[in-house]
């Protein structure tokens, strides 16, 4: 499916929905930032949207390529609430509602083959989201009104079990592409320095459509996929992250709570590993044990074992099914397996 494309970038993003005082509430009211907390070397950037009734919603978004086993998504995001841009639309406020998820934001260089016999792949799922817009619901409806056209003709046509080419040759007419094809470098340019990254998206973003060049004429790529970039932790500086508050900041088990996360116990396991031994052979050992970090909702545990040394527990009761795990483990190890229906975490309003 993905033959000749670069590999998929991702991120996760972190996100609440808060109620806030009347006299804070701006309805239509956007908010984008970019870097703060994180330091130069990851990728990653905020959103906070003013919503009808008195709600905001807002997130952090980490690119899971980052490279300091020490850094922890989640933290980045209680970290960025205490910015005074942020934290003025908040205080006195309450926290409602938390979730977390996986975003493959890779641009068209690493979409992949997005139909097959008897399928075909939409919105998200294949990856049409736009990073430098921080969205992707209008590609997702987009996507889908696509595929649906190539779908009805099908069907008109008796056709079944084999592939809706139309869809994809609609979608590389459509403007969604060509959308996309202008912002294909924004991540990677980022990735070469926060500089390079406000420099090049200025040329290609609103100097070249100024003198009338729709698409940058060059093309970056990657050639390795987000796991490949974490370094040894001997390599990097520890972070060490600030207490949590409970008025702004907040722990993962209390986040997990308000997600409203409930899986019945007696449900197969649906976060397996390839081999026990590694998460405390390789992952602690040599990367000072980052699935403990990079897990929104403390699924992954060192704890003491019996015989003196560490084993690596999982509270897969916690999951929130954000998927980072399977992507950001360094040993590929972790196998997320689709849960069992009906569980999981419960995003109301969200």
């Amino acid at each position: 499916m993905s033959e000749g494309k670069d590999p998929q970038s991702w991120a996760i993003g972190v996100k609440e929905l808060w109620e806030v005082a009347p006299e804070k509430a701006k309805p239509g009211l956007v908010v984008h930032t970019a870097g703060w907390p994180m330091d130069r070397s990851a990728f990653g950037g905020g959103f906070l949207y003013h919503l009808e009734g008195n709600k905001v919603t807002l997130g952090f978004v980490v690119g899971l390529d980052y490279a300091n086993p020490y850094l922890s998504p989640f933290e980045e995001m209680q970290r960025w609430k205490t910015h005074p841009a942020v934290s003025a639309h908040l205080e006195g406020g309450k926290r409602l509602s938390y979730g977390a998820r996986a975003i493959n934001n890779g641009s068209p260089q690493a979409l992949p083959k997005t139909v097959f016999p008897g399928g075909a792949l939409v919105g998200c799922d294949a990856g049409y989201m736009n990073a430098a817009r921080i969205k992707g619901s209008h590609a997702a409806i987009k996507s889908g009104m696509l595929c649906a056209e190539a779908l009805a003709g099908a069907l008109g046509s008796g056709r079944a079990h084999d592939e809706l080419t139309a869809y994809p040759e609609a979608f590389d007419k459509s403007w969604l592409a060509d959308e996309l094809q202008q912002t294909r470098n924004f991540k990677l340019w980022f990735k070469k320095g926060a500089l390079m990254g406000q420099l090049m998206t200025g040329i290609e973003q609103w100097l070249l459509p100024k003198i009338g060049i729709k698409s940058p004429p060059w093309t970056l790529h990657r050639s390795k996929p987000d796991h490949e970039y974490l370094k040894p932790a001997a390599d990097c500086q520890p972070i060490v992250y600030p207490k949590p508050d409970g008025r702004l900041t907040f722990d993962r088990l209390s986040s997990v709570f308000v997600s409203n996360t409930n899986h019945e116990e007696n449900q197969p396991a649906h976060l397996t590993l390839k081999d026990a031994s590694v998460p405390v052979t390789v992952n602690l050992a040599t990367y000072a044990g980052p699935e403990s970090r990079y897990c929104p909702a403390g699924v992954y545990e060192f704890v003491d074992d019996a015989g003196g040394g560490q084993r690596l527990q999982i509270n897969a009761q916690n999951c929130v099914h954000c998927k980072t795990c399977d992507i950001k483990d360094p040993t590929q190890n972790i196998v997320w397996v689709t849960p069992e229906g009906g569980g999981g975490p419960n995003y109301a309003g969200m």
